[in-house]
């Protein structure tokens, strides 16, 4: 941003008395200040005014840029992006009082405070991209941005995974499986959440529930629920766990859950086993098999009393595919394991088999016909 760009958002950004400036106001003061820059360069000046005005200044280039799906900023200094897959430096540099004011402007809309003692906040941005700002003393060096972009345009089932698993996927979302999408944090969980229930035949309700929306389902009928931390001005924390239990209040159809992440499992599995089919959503896990142990042991956190035994054959009887997401050495994302949750063999508990791996199918399922009943070679 250059002096003249600066100078001019700063008056601008201090005069609160005075009307909005429009686009042509800002260039009439550009001119004023500098009559020998062309059409061209006014033109680019108005849109770096504008964007410290109204969008998050110099983040916006990087925010509107196709490739990049996270923005990182780590205190004053550079700023890192995730460009196809992998992190790269850009050429932003932020100063201190940059990454302040953005701070400001992204939590000031939440009706949130960023200072020591509220040094975590989460929230999205009016685009729908999700943030995060951890403050100091928390975040030693600065207080850090991170932001993954909202994606605009939808994945379909067949960009994340092999043909023949894309129509697994896709006949288990309409035989009202329960579905559990597994993953890295990065690595595509809530992208092919979407694509799943972007699966369900029109007509049905569909409730979703959220830490921060994301979910865009291009459905007819569809309740979207998110968590609120608690507030300054004395607004109540409401949390996953207290939404997944209105939500079953709401008479849905498919119950979409976007992360499990705390006691909400007990909740989430307590519907699953009671006829909510068709449910989806997705846990933090290495792998297939290890999404299975973590939700038992979020399960056991909900603190009622039931015993891991009793744990993990509800587990075997309520969830109905696990489907895990990973990265190639290029940094792409896709399935690169699909498994059937099926009663372990000595009787007791929950156990795995595969049925896909990142290539194609190596297996059918054996669910009736009300879940699973699909029928696909290998």
């Amino acid at each position: 941003m250059s002096a003249l760009e600066h100078d001019l958002h700063r008056a601008l950004a201090t005069d609160v008395d005075g009307p909005a400036p429009d686009d042509e106001r800002i260039a009439e003061l550009i001119r004023a200040a500098d009559p020998l820059r062309s059409a061209a360069e006014v033109a680019r000046s108005v849109a770096a005014v504008r964007a410290q005005l109204d969008g998050l200044g110099p983040l916006e280039p990087l925010l509107r840029e196709p490739g990049v799906t996270d923005v990182m900023v780590n205190g004053p200094g550079p700023v890192w992006v995730e460009r196809g897959g992998r992190l790269e430096r850009s050429d932003v540099v932020l100063t201190g009082s940059q990454v302040a004011l953005l701070v400001e402007r992204i939590v000031a809309p939440l009706g949130r405070r960023a200072d020591p003692v509220h040094a975590l906040v989460d929230g999205r941005l009016p685009d729908g991209s999700r943030v995060h700002v951890a403050m100091p003393p928390l975040a030693v060096d600065g207080p850090c941005i991170t932001i993954r972009r909202f994606a605009v345009e939808p994945f379909a089932l067949e960009d994340l995974a092999a043909p023949e698993v894309a129509r697994l996927l896709r006949a288990a979302v309409g035989d009202r499986a329960n579905v559990v999408v597994s993953g890295a944090t990065g690595s595509g969980k809530t992208t092919l959440l979407n694509a799943l229930a972007g699966e369900v035949p029109p007509g049905e309700r569909i409730v979703t529930v959220e830490d921060a929306a994301e979910l865009r389902l291009g459905a007819a009928h569809v309740v979207r629920l998110e968590a609120r931390a608690g507030s300054s001005d004395g607004a109540p924390e409401v949390t996953i766990r207290d939404l997944v239990r209105n939500a079953l209040r709401m008479r849905p159809d498919r119950l979409v859950v976007g992360e499990v992440r705390g006691a909400e499992a007990f909740d989430l599995l307590a519907a699953l086993s009671t006829g909510h089919d068709g449910s989806l959503s997705t846990v933090h896990a290495n792998g297939a098999q290890d999404a299975l142990r973590r939700l038992e042991t979020l399960v056991l956190m909900a603190g009622v009393g039931m015993p891991a035994h009793a744990v993990r054959e509800q587990l075997a009887g309520a969830i109905d595919l696990i489907v895990h997401l990973g990265r190639d050495g290029a940094g792409r994302r896709g399935v690169v394991e699909v498994v059937e949750v099926v009663v372990a063999a000595d009787g007791t508990g929950a156990s795995v088999r595969t049925l896909a791996d990142g290539r194609g199918l190596v297996g059918s399922p054996s669910r009736p016909a009300r879940r699973l009943g699909v029928t696909v070679a290998a």
